[in-house]
């Protein structure tokens, strides 16, 4: 804060901010889940949370982060890239995002086992997940795409504003969906009786 003064907004749970505090911390991100898996990593992770924890204020919308820092309650906030290029691009907001230490999150399509229209769903999630329909997604929402190939469906204006961006994928991070089901009830609960406390 003595950097860049002024309060700041986290997203009120474990997940990212853990990862956050531990990039801010140093750790990289290829070294992230190696350390989060020891009791010293976490005691760190939360250590430096704790530096902070004077300076913050919480979010649990995604529409609250922009909006905090539109009402300049926060000089800076995490925050779901989708609600922040809504604010720059379509609301006209005066805002930068820092892509440098991203953590990135994907979402999965699944089928049931045995599901009797096995075939039709495939035949959906291969549309879906389509290069073509994966860039022409950012038209809606700026969240980036997986495929390869579907930059080229991107219109170049909005290219900048992807997650996954060549750009801005200097300094990133894929969260780890396995290391969130192993050990998150138990970083959930050490988290919101961390938050609780004076």
């Amino acid at each position: 804060v003595s950097k860049f003064p002024g309060k700041r907004a986290l997203y009120k749970g474990a997940n990212p901010n853990l990862e956050f505090a531990l990039f801010a911390d140093g750790v990289a991100a290829s070294d992230m889940y190696k350390v989060l898996s020891t009791p010293e990593g976490v005691d760190r992770a939360f250590a430096k949370l704790s530096e902070l924890k004077p300076h913050l204020i919480w979010w649990e919308s995604g529409a609250q982060a922009p909006q905090l820092l539109a009402d300049k309650e926060v000089s800076m906030t995490s925050a779901w890239n989708g609600r922040a290029y809504t604010a720059i691009v379509n609301d006209g907001r005066n805002f930068e995002i820092v892509w440098d230490g991203q953590v990135i999150d994907y979402d999965y399509w699944i089928v049931p086992a045995g599901h009797p229209e096995l075939a039709l769903a495939w035949e959906f999630i291969k549309f879906a997940s389509s290069p073509e329909n994966q860039g022409n997604q950012s038209k809606y929402i700026s969240y980036g795409c997986l495929r390869k190939g579907c930059d080229a469906y991107v219109d170049p204006k909005i290219l900048p504003h992807l997650p996954t961006a060549p750009a801005n994928m200097k300094n990133w991070l894929k969260s780890s969906t396995n290391w969130w089901v192993d050990n998150g009830d138990d970083m959930s609960k050490r988290y919101n009786t961390w938050v609780a406390k004076d």
